[in-house]
């Protein structure tokens, strides 16, 4: 199964790495079957030939444990290989009897042939590999042949150039398109941590927030839960579409009244959360009633009932935020919720939950 890739850097990383295993493959084919022909035919080996081979092996050891920079490599081993092949082609040639213009073509193109297999996705590897043979074959056949030597030369270079222009469009288009599905993928991943009605952070939100707040220097947060009183009845009263358009402006107000490093939910349906960070009790006392306040200005009508006319009033329980227990907290505010109820709305009261000394845990517990 394929190695899934998270870049476009990281598949072209990998596209590298295999142009160089397989560039370096075939130059110890080659090498070898040209140091044992020479032993098999009893001539000398020529010492380029080995030391192609030798080099060949030692990029591939390193390319398989500590190489990084495969371009970079792929560039330096091409030329060093490329200037070994020149001169395995001059030490072959001042071997034969008689001189023998087919070998250099022969040699050429089997140069060419490597430098085409692997490098075509490479125009700089590829001139640094195939220049140096190129040179020392026109230089050999003494320019005898050299518009047949000029089109051999020229062509493949000329195709690779078309080829890697066509192919840097479609690189050049590919990244667009990665940075564009990606900057989606990151605004969807936001989406879906927003509540669409208020705009507020949803469950998901929160927990993803918890997550990096627990694992931060411990720090006094508070957790306050606010609930719309009497909203069953508003529902009942003016419709949903009103009680929708409610919850926004409610939303808005408490947003608005806490600082843009508060994160403030919905948490159910008339029901929201605020985390207020590094806060003290007075402090976080004080920005609980502004929300309070805030929202008891906005004097939406509430007909509660046909003898009892209000306005939309909020009701607050706080609690200390304990990072060893995310649980207890929304507990602890949970019933200070429930007592301001019962007390008479439109208040805000504080649990009796002692400081924790416990160092906060690294992970949010499930707030479903």
């Amino acid at each position: 199964m394929s190695k899934p890739y998270n870049t476009y850097d990281e598949l072209r990383q990998s596209k590298l790495s295999t142009s160089l295993l397989l560039f370096l493959l075939l130059n110890i084919a080659f090498s070898l079957f040209y140091v044992v022909s020479a032993i098999n035919n009893s001539r000398q080996p020529s010492a380029a030939a080995i030391i192609v081979a030798a080099l060949s092996m030692t990029g591939l050891v390193i390319s398989l444990f500590r190489m990084r920079n495969y371009e970079v490599s792929l560039n330096y081993l091409s030329i060093i290989i490329g200037f070994s092949w020149a001169w395995h082609i001059l030490f072959r040639f001042n071997q034969l009897a008689t001189p023998d213009k087919t070998f250099l073509l022969y040699s050429l193109m089997t140069v060419f042939f490597i430098s085409a297999i692997t490098l075509a996705d490479n125009l700089v590897a590829f001139c640094l590999h195939s220049l140096p043979s190129a040179v020392t074959v026109v230089v050999l056949d003494e320019f005898s042949h050299i518009v047949m030597l000029l089109f051999t030369i020229v062509m493949p270079p000329i195709s690779f150039s078309l080829h890697h222009l066509m192919q840097n469009r479609s690189e050049a288009f590919t990244i667009d398109l990665v940075r564009r599905l990606s900057e989606e993928r990151e605004k969807f991943s936001d989406l879906s941590m927003i509540d669409p009605l208020t705009g507020l952070y949803n469950r998901r939100g929160l927990q993803n927030k918890l997550e990096g707040l627990l694992g931060a220097d411990p720090c006094c947060h508070y957790l306050l839960l606010l609930d719309i009183d009497h909203f069953k009845a508003y529902n009942d009263n003016y419709g949903h579409s009103m009680g929708d358009k409610a919850l926004a402006a409610v939303s808005v107000v408490i947003r608005d009244a806490v600082r843009s490093r508060d994160i403030a939910v919905r948490y159910g349906g008339e029901e929201f959360l605020v985390l207020l960070i590094d806060v003290d009790e007075t402090e976080a006392l004080t920005l609980t009633e502004n929300v309070r306040q805030a929202v008891l200005d906005l004097k939406i009508p509430h007909l509660y009932n046909q003898e009892v006319s209000t306005t939309v009033t909020l009701s607050v329980g706080i609690a200390l935020l304990t990072g060893a227990n995310i649980d207890a907290s929304l507990t602890a505010a949970d019933q200070a919720l429930y007592q301001v109820k019962h007390q008479g709305r439109n208040a805000v009261k504080i649990a009796d939950l002692p400081c924790d000394d416990e160092s906060p845990s690294s992970a949010a517990p499930s707030l479903d």
